[in-house]
């Protein structure tokens, strides 16, 4: 036992407490929560001049590294793949309902810790093989940490989406043409591994300099660090893992309420309930049609479907996508409709549907002809096309967040980013990291350049061989590839360095929409294949920067993503596929029931840009023949506020909270509505006001140990309950039909309000 501490130790404790709790009165909090005070004791050698230049990642990446640890064992394979398999169908099964979860690696990367302990220490210690250059075993020894990074890359290969679904689910599903299994294949693989290709060109740049330390990595690698640490069960507490298990059976347990029994409480809308025959009130108070005001969700699901866990959100972050919530959805849209811009009375006040200057639904099977390209005549005869008023200020939106970033990062990291790239190019800086990746081999670059040309000869044969499916000529993929290789350096600087990545979907759909106008099918491929492969390259890099963190040899990080990718590839295609074959009337919410999940929301806004961007084509949505012309000027709108905040910080250097004004997040706060919808933002915000700012200044010790673990167990039990129900019940299409499974409640939140128009279940104004 332990001898009880000298005075002058218990000095020191009592003087560190009192500069901790001064640290929490602090006002000026910019940095991330999730980084430890201190450097911990058990980051092994180095000393300080040999660790990283950037203090978040000294004080929170180990540097020590044992290269005899096992990696390539057979429970990181066993564990690797089924989670790479199960995320990957998890997430694509969501996709497709009305609040698409997505299930990301950290989930997997908590729960598959229980599940390699036990097979360490169930599993045979005989060796195979032995006296040969194959000997393995089946339990190398104890469960260790670089095991676990590989298994977490691979579920990172399944986190997330496939972006060239949408393609695929747009033609079969709502254009109602055909493409073969094969073609959608090869185009759901050729865009996951163009991205590759990209990457392993620039990770010489973006990943072994220590000026690129992509920020979002120390939340994993805390976690890593958390979850191997030696803990005891201290006395009424629970360990970490013991946390875990209690937070994801209760959260697996709850899902059967607003998953099945009382669906309501995805969108609880009081406002409409207390005003049921009021279409003003019911436009205010509606959660998923109208402006949201005072709706709420009790289903995590509904809090992070779309801007993901408000836990993992630091508060100022939170705070800045608040503030552009508030201002576009309660300040821009109202005056917008109210004033009846471009007849937005005409039409729902919230909606991602295309409709006729009567408030109709717009035909758009009308005009396309039979060989899939724009019909000019039928559309002069049908009119032209509207958006409801906050689809067309998301637009706007839209086109001021791409400039505000670039200003942004141009005027408060512009000089930091010029000499992060020259020391990034003259290969200077060198950390700790990097040194000790040295002793592993390394990828060669041709392996990567070999990739990429295959890749892309593929690409260009598959859309020249299968034209009349994809549309898209040869030139736009090597313009596509152009984009994307001029674009994945500056915008990964951007990214690796200050955590933020300007969209660029916008500017691939405006490019080809002008140059291969009434195309919609050659709109989506360019988009995929010029702006995805670009963000799947950020994905690998970040990737890459992670085993570089963790010391992962090269070699075994290239095959575990390739194979990764790979399996990612074929089970979301096959999900997806299954889906389509399988659900009557799926994404068709005209025909499906009213309380069926699968009404593909990201699907019907990406349909709807194709329709706006490929088929009719920008100009005559946006240019000089179109009807929303003036929405152009918030290019110029988004290059002058970062500018505002600029000029505020030169003349009040004194008031650091105006560095929290970050206008890129703040005017792209919306970026996700549709298909996001007003209550999602306002849980989330609830949940993320909580975690960010009330649990973490006044519970930090429990924030610190808790805070990812609980967003993690949530997550997980969400996503197995709703997988038991639609494989329980979903697919027996057994249902409870009574009015708390009333999805918000709102019927006529989505009714316009001009007068003569008249649409279905709405009243009619005169």
């Amino acid at each position: 036992m332990a001898s009880s501490p000298p005075p002058p130790r218990r000095e020191e404790e009592e003087e560190e407490e009192r500069r901790r709790h001064d640290d929490r009165d602090d006002d000026d909090q910019i940095t991330s929560p999730l980084l430890p005070a201190e450097p911990s004791s058990s980051r092994g050698g180095g000393s300080p001049e040999e660790n990283s230049p950037i203090e978040q990642v000294a004080l929170t990446v180990p540097v020590g590294d044992d290269p005899d640890t096992p990696v390539l064992t057979f429970r990181m394979w066993v564990l690797g793949t089924a989670s790479c398999a199960l995320l990957s169908f998890l997430n694509q099964f969501f996709w497709y309902r009305k609040e698409p979860l997505t299930i990301t690696a950290i989930s997997a990367q908590i729960a598959v810790v229980p599940l390699g302990r036990l097979m360490a220490a169930a599993l045979p210690d005989r060796a195979f093989l032995r006296g040969t250059r194959w000997e393995f075993s089946l339990n190398p020894g104890p469960f260790n940490v670089k095991e676990h990074v590989l298994i977490t890359i691979f579920a990172n290969s399944g986190a997330g989406t496939v972006y060239a679904i949408h393609v695929i689910t747009a033609v079969r599903v709502f254009y109602g043409k055909h493409i073969t299994f094969f073609v959608s294949l090869l185009v759901v693989l050729t865009t996951q591994v163009l991205g590759f290709g990209w990457a392993g060109i620039f990770r010489r740049y973006l990943v072994e300099p220590a000026a690129m330390w992509w920020p979002s990595n120390l939340v994993q690698v805390s976690l890593f660090r958390a979850l191997h640490e030696k803990e005891g069960r201290v006395k009424g507490g629970l360990t970490r893992n013991q946390f875990f298990l209690v937070a994801f059976i209760c959260s697996f347990a709850y899902y059967i309420f607003p998953g099945y029994l009382f669906q309501m409480l995805t969108s609880l809308s009081w406002v409409c309930w207390v005003f049921p025959n009021s279409v003003f009130a019911q436009q205010l108070g509606s959660g998923l049609r109208g402006l949201g005001i005072g709706a709420i969700g009790l289903d995590w699901s509904t809090v992070s479907s779309y801007l993901g866990s408000p836990l993992a959100s630091p508060w100022f972050a939170t705070a800045n996508v608040a503030a552009g919530f508030f201002f576009v959805m309660y300040i821009v849209t109202p005056i917008a409709y109210w004033f009846n811009f471009y007849k937005a009375k005409n039409f729902p006040i919230f909606s991602d549907g295309l409709f006729t200057a009567t408030g109709q639904k717009y035909n758009i099977s009308s005009i396309v002809d039979s060989h899939f390209h724009f019909d000019t005549k039928a559309y002069e005869k049908n009119g032209p096309l509207y958006l409801s008023t906050f689809f067309a200020v998301t637009y706007g939106v839209g086109f001021a967040s791409l400039t505000a970033t670039i200003v942004h990062v141009f005027l408060f990291h512009g000089s930091e980013i010029l000499q992060l790239s020259k020391s990034a190019f003259q290969d200077k800086k060198m950390d700790i990291h990097t040194k000790l990746m040295r002793r592993y081999k390394q990828v060669p670059e041709w392996w990567f350049i070999c990739i990429l040309i295959a890749n892309i000869a593929v690409t260009i044969f598959a859309c020249e061989y299968y034209i009349e499916q994809l549309q898209l000529p040869w030139w736009g993929v090597l313009l596509a590839c152009a984009i994307a290789f001029f674009f994945t350096l500056p915008i990964g600087i951007i990214t690796a360095t200050t955590n933020q990545t300007p969209g660029l979907n916008i500017i691939t759909e405006y490019i080809m929409g002008y140059l291969y106008p009434g195309r919609p099918v050659a709109n989506m491929c360019f988009k995929v294949y010029g702006y995805i492969s670009m963000s799947q390259a950020l994905t690998f890099l970040q990737d890459f920067k992670l085993g570089h963190y963790m010391k992962i040899p090269p070699r075994t990080m290239f095959m575990a993503q390739v194979v990764g990718t790979l399996i990612a590839a074929f089970v979301y295609i096959g999900t997806a596929w299954w889906l389509m074959d399988t659900v009557p009337y799926i994404c068709n919410t005209e025909l499906l029931p009213p309380d069926s999940p699968w009404t593909c929301p990201g699907d019907h806004v990406f349909y709807d840009a194709s329709v706006i961007w490929g088929l009719i084509s920008p100009r005559r949505i946006f240019g000089d023949l179109g009807t929303y012309s003036a929405v152009n000027w918030f290019f110029l709108g988004g290059a002058i506020a970062p500018l505002l905040v600029w000029l505020a910080h030169r003349a009040f250097p004194g008031q650091s909270w105006i560095l929290l004004i970050n206008m890129p997040v703040l005017i792209g706060a919306t970026g996700q509505m549709p298909p996001a919808t007003a209550v999602n933002y306002t849980t989330w915000i609830l949940v993320g006001f909580l975690s960010g700012y009330v649990v973490y200044r006044y519970r930090r010790d429990w924030w610190e140990r808790h805070n990812y673990l609980l967003s993690g167990a949530l997550d997980a039990g969400l996503a197995f309950m709703a997988v038991l129900i639609y494989l329980c019940l979903g697919l027996e299409n057994i249902s409870l039909n009574w009015w708390g499974n009333n999805l918000d409640g709102c019927p006529l939140a989505s009714c316009p309000t001009a007068k003569g128009i008249a649409v279905d279940g709405c009243p009619l104004y005169t």
